[in-house]
């Protein structure tokens, strides 16, 4: 029987710590596709070439957390 590995995915962790209140609606589509509802969430997302261009639009409102 073959045996099967375990990929392990890389991870990323955001942080959303300033309002999109002020910012363009692009910027604010941005925040809620990476799955932000509040200010001071950190959510964990596949660390992928997508997400990461997702947050580098919007640096000014989030950040990445180390793990």
């Amino acid at each position: 029987m073959a045996t099967k590995t375990a990929t392990k995915t890389k991870k990323i962790r955001i942080q959303y710590y300033r309002s999109a209140i002020s910012t363009p609606t692009k910027h604010k589509l941005v925040v809620k596709g990476l799955g932000f509802t509040r200010l001071n969430q950190i959510v964990e997302r596949v660390d992928n070439e997508s997400i990461r261009g997702m947050v580098k639009a919007i640096p000014h409102l989030v950040r990445i957390v180390e793990n």
